[in-house]
């Protein structure tokens, strides 16, 4: 398989970041991405990142998610002769601060893991995927998981097609906070649409220090049978788990979610979330 690098924009080959100079910087906002790998079930044929907003959201920011597929900055942005060809999966990503919804969106659109941490108001990323030899657009929707934004953050899910409710394995509160507070809020808005538990930060979870921590309050990590137990009560479609730092089953997060939007298990029609 060829890679070509097309200007200063990077290529990814079998999962490898590949640079075509060691001293660009290339700026995650508004970066598009081509991606190329043929030995994938499908393909990320290319990705950008849009920040809608990392300070105090806009009036307009319910307007900026409606548009998404129609002002992206990406290649193949969708217009009104191709969106009849293109179809779109929306997934959007909730649960507690710090859990590490950005950190698994980007290393999963970019292939690099953030270094440092930047409190979400709104992101949206996108990819396209081939799947079964047609192109789709993912789009991935990060939200905030502050109080402060409860009732900004339901602007994001109307048309929703698969959520990701995430939370640390090695963070016991966004484990419980899932049953307490995530589920219920996607479900008052969108009782119909699937959703995938996820457990981020897997590695972590055998971190020495990160242990000590968690033992100094008489906790230990979030096992992969509780992940599991939970999902299973809370009607989750599956319970699947990552580590954005490593990539170990990151793709597979991906994977499930666009089976859950494509395929969801209950024998009625899918519906989309709609706000009313």
């Amino acid at each position: 398989m060829k890679v070509e690098l097309r200007g200063n924009i990077p290529a990814f080959s079998g999962g490898s970041y590949i640079d075509s100079s060691s001293n660009i910087d290339l700026p995650i906002t508004d970066s598009p991405i081509i991606c190329v790998n043929d030995t994938l079930d499908y393909a990320i044929t290319e990705a950008f990142v849009s920040t809608l907003s990392r300070k105090e959201p806009t009036p307009n920011v319910g307007l900026l998610h409606q548009d998404l597929f129609l002002n992206s900055p990406s290649p193949v942005r969708l217009s009104p002769h191709n969106t009849d060809k293109m179809q779109t999966i929306k997934c959007v990503v909730v649960g507690d601060g710090a859990v590490g919804k950005t950190c698994l969106l980007i290393s999963y659109t970019t292939n690099k893991f953030p270094s440092e941490y930047v409190p979400t108001v709104f992101d949206n990323y996108a990819v396209t995927v081939m799947i079964g030899g047609e192109p789709y657009t993912l789009g991935l929707f990060d939200t905030a998981g502050q109080e402060d934004y409860d009732r900004l953050r339901p602007l994001s899910y109307p048309q929703t097609d698969v959520f990701l409710v995430c939370f640390s394995v090695v963070s016991p509160s966004s484990f419980e906070n899932v049953k307490e507070k995530w589920v219920p809020e996607i479900t008052h808005h969108c009782q119909k649409t699937p959703f995938l538990l996820v457990g981020t930060q897997i590695d972590l979870r055998d971190d020495a220090a990160t242990i000590e921590k968690l033992a100094k309050n008489k906790q230990k990590p979030i096992t992969f049978e509780q992940g599991e137990k939970l999902a299973k009560e809370l009607k989750a479609v599956k319970y699947v788990e990552c580590s954005a730092l490593t990539q170990k089953g990151l793709k597979n997060v991906f994977d499930e979610a666009i089976l859950a939007a494509l395929e969801p298990p209950e024998p009625v029609k899918r519906r989309k979330c709609v706000l009313l």
